[in-house]
């Protein structure tokens, strides 16, 4: 796998329909800066928006992967992601002037094509791989999806499909080389659909823009020549439909014998592109979709923007810590004899944080709290799991480190059992609510599994002076 970011050379231009919109779209793909990403921009509108291509800006799953932030939206985004992220671009900017990319011949191949045209600049910076260290799943029990992300030095994917569908049957597909693999296994694999379902996606106003030249169209139902002849108008193809005599409408041929299969592999490829940042692992997928692919990807982004900020605060690695004193002194702006918590051990960023504080005697407020009967003061409980939450919201906040968290509300405290020197508290803090700059947190703190304190917070963010 490649070691540095990589960006086009020079910019490259094409244009057609949308597969869904059937509108016209002219789209540019340009070169970009180190670290810059993929984004989408829509030229079409005012201000010429960004869309950054990140799974927390999927709006819509219903038969693609469709991105947006406010009224500015890009729709069918996964054949292009496939094609930037096969040829292991990491920095590039798409221009549309219009809502969704041309659909080509259905697959990823004309993006490959203008890509490879435009050439490829090796950039400087390294490329900030995630590293799946430990086994990552997800499980869809209605739709029977199963996708596990596993170990490896190195990127492979591997995808089952079973429709329960005698048309189509069972078909598996592998692919463990992008650089030798990626253009000649996988991104001509056009996307298809099954017969029984053309009539309903046009209802709901999909496949606008589809056309048997740019989709397979697998023959699951008989269908007399009227019916042909009515689905023909609703989709709006010129060419005459016929059932055919090899399972696929009009007799068109496969690219490969299991190209259903490889191009559900494409549209993951483009999909989990969405993380962010290109993949260290092994992909295991069975029935994969667009809406558990996404799902999948956000799952595995929450993960890589842990990291990322775990490795900024914590310089050193240690076994069952992820912030030590050293790093919180790093996030938080609390010092003796304020600081209250001594190490966080368990963090889901915007979800829930645990934070560990030993009672010991040296306390100064032991002293005066009470002099022969030391009690930790429960105002000071509280500010430990305020500090520890303060911790929860490190991914909340652009520049955490020009901010502060002042806590705005103490609601629903209880105090049920002393804390005294010799104990150690857990403090386990959850997010409940996020709005602008505002949040809610529910804190509990535990000594030996019993809990002692609790309450819950409002918190709001100012900038530090």
């Amino acid at each position: 796998m490649l070691e540095q970011q990589r960006t086009i050379l020079k910019p490259v231009t094409m244009s057609g329909i949308g597969l869904h919109t059937g509108t016209q779209c002219n789209m540019t793909f340009k070169p970009a800066p180190e670290n810059y990403g993929i984004r989408f921009v829509r030229t079409d509108l005012g201000g010429s928006p960004e869309i950054p291509a990140i799974a927390d800006n999927v709006v819509d799953v219903s038969r693609g992967t469709t991105i947006g932030i406010g009224e500015a939206k890009v729709h069918t985004v996964e054949h292009v992601l496939a094609a930037i992220a096969g040829l292991q671009i990491d920095n590039i900017i798409i221009e549309l002037f219009g809502i969704e990319p041309p659909v080509g011949d259905g697959s990823a191949m004309s993006y490959v094509q203008a890509l490879i045209g435009a050439g490829f600049e090796q950039q400087e910076a390294p490329k900030d791989y995630l590293i799946i260290d430990e086994t990552v799943q997800f499980h869809d029990e209605a739709r029977q999806v199963d996708i596990v992300a596993l170990p490896l030095d190195g990127f492979r994917a591997t995808v089952m499909v079973d429709y329960q569908n005698p048309a189509l049957g069972s078909q598996h597909t592998g692919l463990f080389d992008l650089e030798k693999e990626f253009v000649d296994e996988f991104a001509s694999a056009r996307t298809f659909c099954f017969l029984s379902e053309v009539e309903a996606l046009a209802d709901n106003g999909l496949i606008k823009g589809g056309d048997i030249d740019n989709a397979i169209v697998i023959v699951d139902r008989d269908a007399t020549e009227k019916e042909l002849a009515v689905m023909q108008k609703k989709v709006g193809t010129k060419s005459t439909i016929t059932l055919g005599e090899n399972g696929i409408l009009n007799n068109k041929e496969l690219r490969f014998k299991n190209e259903p299969v490889r191009h559900k592999l494409l549209d993951m490829l483009g999909d989990l592109a969405l993380i962010g940042a290109p993949l260290k692992a092994q992909i295991l997928a069975a029935r994969p979709g667009h809406k558990a692919n996404v799902e999948f990807a956000k799952q595995i982004r929450k993960m890589y923007q842990q990291k990322k900020i775990v490795k900024k605060f914590q310089f050193v690695k240690k076994e069952g810590v992820v912030f030590d004193i050293n790093a919180i002194q790093r996030i938080l702006p609390h010092r003796y004899p304020f600081l209250l918590v001594d190490k966080i051990i368990s963090l889901e960023l915007e979800t829930k944080v645990v934070g560990v504080k030993s009672v010991t005697v040296n306390e100064p407020f032991f002293q005066g709290h009470f002099p022969g009967m030391p009690i930790m003061p429960g105002v000071l409980i509280l500010e430990a799991l305020a500090q520890t939450g303060g911790i929860l919201l490190l991914n909340s906040l652009p520049n955490f480190e020009e901010k502060l968290v002042m806590f705005m509300q103490i609601n629903n405290a209880k105090f049920r059992k002393p804390v005294v020197p010799g104990d150690q508290l857990y403090f386990e803090v959850e997010l409940k609510t996020k709005k602008a700059k505002y949040f809610t947190m529910s804190g509990k703190a535990y000594v030996d599994n019993v809990l002692v304190a609790e309450a819950d917070f409002m918190a709001g963010i100012t900038d530090r002076a």
